[in-house]
Formats: structure tokens, sequence, C-alpha cells
């Protein structure tokens, strides 16, 4: 198993389509977390969800997937670059069910869904309901609300692996008819005849040959997942010094050091007294060059 996304489309009907794999990213991302395997399952939908949703958009754009709710799983964050890097985090309140409808683990939720072009245009954010009661479906709902496309999305993950398909129908050419009429309910009932189990331990091609082995389908170089956290250790001093140095002294006071750990990949940074009192110096005031020769 590769971690990557693997683009195809039917050659003689107007229907395109994307795996995402996750295998050793997966387990990266969600080993530096401790949460339930109920929320590492979310997590793990959540991943190969915006890997999907990123592999549909037409430029490079970071996309970022935010579920919140008022329920046990008051919020699941994925981020995606176009250049395949990915992170999660998740937050609870209390124990979220296994094997419950997305919509009672996380109940009274919201799925945004935030475009960012990388080349600084404008900023997309489309926001549908859980009423759906999967991941997916929510998915679909998603696609039907703001891009009125018709899509098929199906989502597994479990312990080691995660991975999920997506089908859409395109406009036929020029916007004219489809090219075949039945090839979208085809492909549908085809997909839909896959396991979550397949999914996961196949490699794309297999899956492809074992769902549409009696279809044109052209395949594109895939391309490659990773898990990448954008955290560092100016980011986390900037974010201490918008405190203000009276917060800052009275923390070191109190813990003798302020450590914070980056939410999404557990990374600790440490920060002591030295390193405290540099960042409580308001740089307008440091002191200009003296122009005295020496």
């Amino acid at each position: 198993m590769a971690d990557q996304i693997q683009r195809f489309i039917f050659d003689r009907a107007d229907v395109r389509g994307e795996i995402a794999q996750l295998d050793a990213a997966y387990r990266q991302i969600i080993g530096r977390s401790e949460q339930s395997p109920a929320v590492q399952q979310l997590m793990g939908e959540g991943l190969v969800a915006a890997a999907l949703l990123a592999a549909t958009l037409k430029y490079p754009s970071a996309l970022t997937l935010q579920l919140q709710s008022t329920g046990p799983l008051s919020l699941l964050l994925i981020q995606v670059g176009s250049d395949g890097t990915m992170r999660a985090m998740a937050r609870t309140r209390g124990e979220v069910p296994a094997n419950a409808r997305l919509d009672e683990q996380a109940s009274q939720g919201t799925l945004a869904i935030t475009i960012e072009p990388e080349d600084g245009g404008e900023r997309y954010q489309g926001i549908v309901d859980l009423s759906g009661g999967s991941l997916a479906a929510a998915l679909e709902h998603y696609f039907a609300e703001s891009e009125q496309l018709p899509t098929h999305v199906w989502l597994s993950a479990d312990p080691e692996r995660a991975a999920g398909l997506l089908l859409q129908r395109l406009p036929g050419p020029d916007g004219g008819p489809a090219r075949d009429e039945d090839a979208w309910e085809r492909a549908g009932q085809l997909a839909a005849t896959v396991t979550g189990a397949e999914l996961r331990e196949l490699s794309a091609d297999a899956v492809l040959h074992r769902l549409f082995h009696e279809e044109d389908i052209r395949l594109f170089e895939p391309s490659p997942l990773r898990f990448g956290c954008r955290c560092s250790r100016q980011r986390v001093a900037d974010m201490l010094r918008s405190l203000g140095a009276d917060e800052l002294r009275e923390t070191l006071a109190e813990q003798g050091q302020i450590q914070v750990h980056c939410d999404f990949c557990n990374e600790p940074y440490r920060f002591d007294a030295v390193d405290v009192e540099a960042l409580c110096v308001d740089p307008t005031t440091r002191a200009a060059p003296s122009d005295t020769s020496h």
C-alpha cells in the first residue's frame, strides 16, 4: 500500500473518479494524538475525504475540512495542501460512541469546507449539516448543493489504514448531452459493491479492475500523500508574544518554564526564562546600532 491518490476517468463516458489510500502517513498522524479508536477512525475518514476533495480542485489550493458540533466530537480539523501534505486534530467532550451515526457523535454539527488558492485568489467556504449520518453523506450533500455535480463517496478507516473512493458525473461535452447516458448509473452500481476492506487493503489498480474491468478507464499519474505540519518555534513564539509580557512572566513564575504542544503533531516547544524575556522585549524599543567607531 502507498500513501497516494489515484485519479481516473471513463474514456467513453462523462464520469471521473479518485481513490485515496493512506497507510504509513495515517498511522503517523493518529500516532501523534491520544484519541480513542472511534475518533481515530473519524480522523482517518476525514483525511481521505479532504484528499479526495483537494484532488477535484482546478488550481493549487490549501483545503481545510472543519467539523464542529455540540456533541461528544466537538471539533475535527483536517488540512491538506496541494503538495499532498496533510495533518489532523480532534477535540472531544466525553466519550465518542463507536459505530454510531455521525450526527450522534457530533450532534447539531456542521461541516465547513474552506478552499484557499495558493496564488492569493479569493477564499471560498461551503457549509453543510451532518443530517446524512456519515461524513461521506455530508460530502455528497456538499457537492450537490455547492458544485451541482452528482457525486458518490465511500470512506473507510481502521487502526492501520484509511481509504476512500469518489465518483463524479461530469457535464457532457460543451454542455451537451452525456456521451453514455447509462454510464453514471452503471458506475454507481458497480462502485457500491466495494467493501471497506477492499478499499483499504487492495491497491488502487486492483480496486479499479475489480469494479470496472468492463469499462474503458484511463489512469493518471498518482499523487503522493504525506504527513506534514506547519508548526514552528517561530510561530509559537509569535503566538506567545501576543499574550503580553505580564501574562508570560506570570506563567513562567508559576511553572518554571512555558511549554506549548502543537495540537496537530504534538511537538513540544519549551521556553525558559531567557527565552521569555526575549519575547517580552518590544522590537521597536531595541537600541539602534551605534555610529560610534571602535
